[in-house]
Parts: structure tokens; C-alpha cells; sequence
């Protein structure tokens, strides 16, 4: 909430810090190419920030902006805000095209990995999918309150929306719903897939990150819950390798978290759920929400 974008390192030490925003900063984004940052903010900009360029350019939205985002190809900008529209911008600034459709603010904004189609999350609950000319392709099926994240996998055939009703939903490109990920105890802020393919991560309002397996041609299971944050999380990130992921909460921290140890626990988790399964299924004092636990991993 200090109006700043800070830049660090992995070994967390500080690069730099951006000003220019005169209202919190909601949300960020790094172009694909490095050579820029995108920052929305609810003073009702995005600022975009470009490598050795001292002064950023300022792209007004003209109302408070909670999502930004660029296209694979680095050349297009998306911002999306309390105004109900999706803006798509260039990459020098120029407003190309304002997307109408939701009759409520929006949270995020997502292209897939094609660039071909934009994904936006609206408060009413809805996912909207455009082309990149901004013809609305489809309108998917309702969460039950606002969603406040949308991500697409990296082969691009399936959705993840976040929301405050304490779920992922996971849809096809269709519309089509695939499964509904419980388990959180509030709403969830944020959700990423990995970039090969085979995790999906959210983050929500009861302090923690959930960790899923995907796997081809199976529905996810949950494979770790990651407790270290003293307040809500907002977000969360792969890195480029699917390593590491981080975390931003409103306990001013980012986590990053060291995956391999997490992934290496495979077999570990099944031997473990071996065990478990049926005092998962029989104690009283186990919460419905656990007791699925270990449904979907089997002893290796």
C-alpha cells in the first residue's frame, strides 16, 4: 500500500524501487521480453515502466485498475478495473480497443499462451473469453461470488478462475467445466500453473498456498498445503523452471518456495497416505474438507 513497485533478486536483496504512482499498486506484470514492467494502480493508471527509461509512460484507465497483464508477444498491453471494461494498449501506450461486456468491476486479466484469446474475471462471478480483436467469444459459467484471479495453462486447453467463494474452478476452452478444486476455508486470491504443466497453485484468504498435481488425462489432486504467511495471500507465481514459487501476502512478505523438496515427496505422500487413509475417512475429529485428502494419490 505504499505506492511502490519494488524489484529484487532471489537472494532477496533489494534492485530498485518505482515511483510514480499516487494510490496503492494493485497489481504488476513483466513483459515476456524483460524490456518492461506494467503497474495498475487505483489511482486509475497503469504506468509502464521500460528498461533505461527514467520517467515511465502513463496509460489512464480512467477509473481504479486491479489487473494488467501482456501478451506472449510482449506487444500488447490489458488492463482491466472497477470501470467494467478490458483496455488493450500497445506497447508504446496507445489505447487500441475497449472491451464491453461485464456489468461489474474486474480483477484480472489473462491471454493465453497463443495470445489469440483474453480471459477476464468479473465481480458478477462470470469469466469472459474475447479474441484479440475483442469480439466475446464466450461468457462461462458462474461462481457463486466474485472471481478475483484467472490463469491458462501453458498448452492453453484449460482455464483456472479464483474466487472468493473459496474455490478454483478449471474449465475447458469451450466453456465447459472440468472440476471444482475445494479445500480452502476462504475466498482464494490467486492461482498460477506451472510452466510445465504439472502443478497448479492458489492462494486465499485462510493464510496458506495449496500446491495440485496435474496430470494428463487425470483430474488434479492436492498434493501440499504451504503454511508460512501470518496474514491473507494475494498471489502467487511460478518461476520460468517450475522450481520455485512465490508468494506475496498482506503480511509484507513474498515467500519463495524451494518446489523440488515438495515435488521429491511424491512417493513419500503415497506411502504416507497409505497409512493415513482410513483415519482420514473415520475420525470424528477430522474436518470434511480433509478427509479427501489423500483422495487420487495411490501407494507407489
Amino acid at each position: 500500500m505504499d505506492k511502490t513497485i519494488r524489484l529484487w533478486k532471489l537472494d532477496s536483496a533489494l534492485v530498485t524501487t518505482l515511483r510514480g504512482h499516487s494510490a496503492p499498486v494493485i497489481g504488476v506484470a513483466i513483459s515476456p521480453n524483460g524490456n518492461a514492467i506494467a503497474s495498475a494502480s487505483d489511482d486509475g493508471t497503469v504506468k509502464l515502466w521500460k528498461r533505461d527509461v527514467s520517467l515511465p509512460v502513463t496509460l489512464d484507465h480512467q477509473s481504479s485498475v486491479y489487473g494488467v497483464v501482456f501478451s506472449p508477444d510482449s506487444n500488447t498491453i490489458a488492463s482491466v478495473g472497477l470501470d467494467t471494461t478490458v483496455k488493450l494498449w500497445n506497447k508504446n501506450g496507445i489505447l487500441l480497443n475497449t472491451l464491453r461486456g461485464h456489468v461489474a468491476g474486474n480483477w484480472a486479466v489473462a491471454f493465453s499462451p497463443d495470445g489469440n484469446t483474453i480471459a477476464s474475471a468479473g465481480w458478477d462471478g462470470t469469466l469472459k473469453l474475447w479474441n484479440k480483436n475483442g469480439i466475446l467469444l464466450n461468457t462461462l459459467g458462474k461462481h457463486s461470488q466474485p472471481i478475483w484471479d484467472v490463469a491458462f495453462s501453458v498448452d492453453g486447453n484449460t482455464i483456472a478462475s479464483a474466487s472468493a467463494d473459496n474455490t478454483v474452478k478449471l474449465w475447458n476452452k469451450n466453456g465447459g467445466l472440468l472440476k471444482t478444486l475445494g479445500g480452502h476455508t476462504a475466498g482464494v486470491w490467486g492461482v498460477a500453473f506451472s510452466s510445465d504443466g504439472k502443478m497448479i497453485a492458489s492462494a486465499s484468504d485462510d493464510k496458506t498456498v495449496k500446491l495440485w498435481k496435474m496430470e494428463a488425462g487425470k483430474l488434479p489432486v492436492l498434493l501440499a498445503t504451504l503454511n508460512g504467511h501470518s496474514g491473507k495471500v494475494w498471489e502467487v507465481a511460478f518461476s520460468p523452471d517450475s522450481q520455485q514459487l512465490a508468494s506475496a501476502s498482506e503480511d509484507n512478505t513474498v515467500i519463495l518456495w524451494n518446489l523440488d523438496r515438495v515435488i521429491d515427496l511424491d512417493e513419500v505422500i503415497a506411502y504416507g497416505c497409505n497409512w493415513v487413509r482410513d483415519y482420514l475417512k473415520t475420525n470424528l475429529d477430522v474436518s470434511q474438507s480433509d478427509r479427501r485428502l489423500c483422495d487420487g494419490i495411490d501407494a507407489k
